[in-house]
């Protein structure tokens, strides 16, 4: 499992976990596209526009190797934002490829884009 340096493990301050320490001896937990529905609270809006920012911030528009980013943090944004950047594509492998849709990802967290370091 590929350890991406220098991406925030969590969002400062806060509890919302961006990457992991260690693989799971299972394997990968696959990707899964989550429902974002309005109702959703302030404080996991923030987490999902601070780990946008840190994808943008890492990997700009190239795709990107899964690695150590945290499922459940990813899964908010698979399939809308974040995308598979090769076919066929493993939700359940580390060594998976993915992108940023920079159209959808701009619509959806346009500060994560407009501010020098994201939210």
């Amino acid at each position: 499992m590929l350890k991406h340096r220098g991406f925030p493990s969590r969002l400062p301050g806060t509890d919302f976990q961006f990457t992991i320490r260690r693989d799971n001896k299972g394997g990968a937990t696959a990707l899964v596209s989550r429902e974002r529905y309005a109702d959703r609270k302030p404080a996991d809006r923030r987490a999902d526009a601070g780990f946008m920012a840190a994808l943008w911030e890492q990997f700009g528009a190239e795709p990107f190797e899964r690695g150590n980013l945290d499922a459940g943090r990813l899964s908010w944004l698979f399939g809308r934002e974040v995308i598979p950047a090769e076919d066929p594509f493993d939700p359940a492998s580390y060594d998976s490829l993915l992108k940023i849709d920079e159209r959808r990802a701009r619509a959806s967290f346009p500060d994560a884009f407009d501010q020098e370091g994201g939210v």
